[in-house]
């Protein structure tokens, strides 16, 4: 079972399992400065203790009338531990920056290093592990370095604390004891609510990610449009504001109760040190105990209350940071979600075949393909119909192994592909999907991306524009090739904006992209031309027959005539091949693609009979 999509039942044993990694992690990443910073701890703690001690001292030496001398001389090591603790507060600081940089960088190369491994589509249509990719994001950068100043300030508090604790010892034993008991119940409030919180933050995760969601509409150039039209920025705020109301409902609640845990816990310090001076100075009065002692415990007391406050708040913060890593730790942890082999993929020289491949997306969804057959020779072209929800888009998913069949097999030249690494056999294969994407980056970049070795390759990127239609459009912007197609990012440093291209030349571009890739053994077109104009779309149909010609091809079109001239046509409906042939034979048989073809024929021709 993959427990990444599991609502976590968060423990202690996810503290103690997570410390270790994120100790690590921040030892990978900068070992001398957390050593460092452990050095700054330990002196930072030790400074508080050293300076009530001098104080003890000073009062003392005051007291008995004592060489002026010897008070001057320990003013000056008070007065040196002052700047001894504003150099290591500033020093402490730089240096909890800067390893916070550094775990954030580490942490962050990991966690996308580990996501990069899925190599198929379905761990990212599933909102769990969505939700648990954004808190893995958001704690592993951050956990690592909080955990460290953690323990650092437990360490230096821990140093403050038995100074402090030995000071009161010193005064009556019993002090100490009654001090320290009285942070107990605070530490088993604070580790609770930061359980509590721990399990409040994934259990809003699906909320605040609606919210986000609506936020992003809102500022959204692409939805921009359509909400604007539709009138839909009321209902669209209405929605975002319900969702982090809801989300306040819950916080609201889980601060309610941090206020009743910190008020108990003052008023439970307030009595214990208040009761603890009424008795130093009562035995202060009575000649059994010297002035400095009542300095000293009220130093003391309010240290060690203080510092415990501290340690327990540091404890609870670490706490919740280490629960909440347990998301990092499952996402780097994750194993790929498709079996990979060792197998050889060769240019394809036989033929691609599917025999009896049967898929769903989930084991809720209702079955897509249902027992497909279908072969593919090497160096034809196979033309894929069929009405919307027939499983065309899902049939060409399974060719880049973006699934694997539930029943069945696909194999190449004989090969399961199932058997091949999906980043080989994807090596071999050149895509153009219905949903292409257009990057926010330049108009070089989006055609580079589909061929990261020809990136840098101006020759063939332009090459590869010629062919998909969209040169002229990319030489005549502003700056030609290296022009942002997209204005949500500034261009150079005249802060020049970028160009939105039509929708047209958005898909030419991704066209564009895929022909970079044109040696590929399979080529696939997942209706490339939908967005384009009759004129427009016969053009590039013609331009694409001539680069396709004697290669293996796979044509998804719902626009039938560009597939008249494929060396076989395959008509999918509800998940089954239910016709296959040539455009004349499936013409002749008068089928579902007859009827199909004739309904498409019959719209053109009404439309060119239409008074203008």
């Amino acid at each position: 079972m993959d427990t990444t999509e599991n609502t976590p039942r968060l423990g202690g044993r996810h503290v103690v399992a997570g410390l270790l990694p994120a100790v690590r992690l921040v030892w990978q990443a900068g070992r001398w400065w957390a050593l460092g910073l452990a050095l700054l701890a330990v002196t930072a703690g030790a400074v508080p203790v050293a300076t009530a001690w001098l104080m003890r001292t000073v009062l003392n030496d005051l007291a008995v009338d004592a060489v002026m001398a010897t008070v001057l001389v320990v003013a000056v090591l008070l007065a040196t531990l002052g700047l001894l603790t504003a150099v290591t507060t500033a020093v402490q600081t730089y240096a909890e920056d800067e390893l916070a940089r550094r775990v954030g960088l580490h942490a962050d190369d990991h966690l996308f290093t580990s996501v990069n491994r899925l190599s198929g589509l379905g761990r990212f249509e599933n909102p769990a592990f969505l939700d648990r990719l954004r808190l893995a994001a958001d704690s592993g950068g951050q956990t690592p370095a909080q955990v460290l100043q953690a323990v650092l300030g437990l360490l230096g508090g821990l140093v403050t604390v038995l100074g402090f604790v030995t000071s009161l010892v010193v005064i009556h034993p019993l002090l100490a004891v009654v001090v320290l008991l009285g942070t107990l119940p605070p530490l088993w409030g604070q580790l609770e609510l930061s359980r509590r919180r721990a399990a409040m933050v994934w259990q809003l995760g699906p909320v605040e990610r609606r919210e986000l969601f609506y936020r992003d509409l809102m500022s959204s150039a692409e939805a921009a449009k359509e909400i604007r039209l539709f009138g839909l920025g009321d209902m669209l705020r209405r929605r975002m504001l319900a969702e982090r109301r809801t989300a306040n409902t819950e916080t609201r609640l889980m601060d309610r109760r941090d206020m009743l845990v910190q008020v108990a816990a003052g008023l439970l310090a307030a009595l214990i040190s208040g009761g603890g001076l009424v008795w130093v100075i009562f035995q202060a009065g009575q000649g059994r105990g010297a002035v400095g002692d009542v300095a000293l415990y009220i130093a003391a007391v309010g240290a060690v209350q203080q510092g415990m406050a501290g340690m327990i708040s540091l404890l609870a913060q670490a706490h919740q940071r280490l629960l909440l890593f347990t998301h990092y730790r499952s996402i780097v942890a994750i194993e790929p979600d498709l079996p990979t082999g060792t197998a050889r993929v060769a240019p394809l020289t036989g033929r691609i075949e599917l025999r009896d491949v049967w898929f769903r997306y989930t084991p809720d969804h209702p079955w897509v393909l249902k027992g497909v057959d279908l072969d593919i020779p090497a160096g034809t072209a196979l033309g894929l119909v069929g009405l919307n929800g027939s499983g065309k888009s899902t049939l060409a998913k399974l060719l880049c192994r973006f699934y694997d069949p539930d029943h069945g097999t696909i194999t190449w030249d004989g090969t399961d592909i199932r058997q091949v690494a999906p980043e080989a056999l994807r090596e071999r294969i050149g895509a153009v999907f219905q949903d292409f994407m257009t990057y926010d980056m330049t108009a070089a970049e989006n055609i580079g991306l589909g061929d990261l070795s020809r990136f840098e390759d101006r020759a063939a990127i332009e090459t590869a524009a010629h062919r998909a239609g969209v040169h002229d459009a990319i030489a005549a912007l502003p700056s030609g090739y290296d022009t942002l197609i997209t204005r949500i990012f500034f261009q150079g440093e005249e802060n020049a904006q970028g160009v939105d291209l039509s929708g047209g030349q958005q898909q030419r571009v991704a066209i564009a992209r895929a022909l970079l890739r044109e040696e590929r053994d399979l080529l696939i077109l997942d209706e490339p031309s939908a967005g384009l104009d009759a004129e427009a779309e016969h053009e590039l149909h013609t331009r694409l027959r001539e680069r396709r010609r004697g290669r293996t091809s796979l044509l998804v079109s719902h626009r039938l005539g560009a597939l008249r001239d494929a060396d076989r046509i395959v008509v999918l409906d509800e998940g089954t091949v239910t016709e296959s042939g040539t455009h004349g034979e499936l013409m002749a048989a008068d089928g579902v693609y007859a009827r199909l073809f004739s309904i498409q024929a019959q719209g053109y021709r009404q439309d060119e009979g239409a008074p203008c």
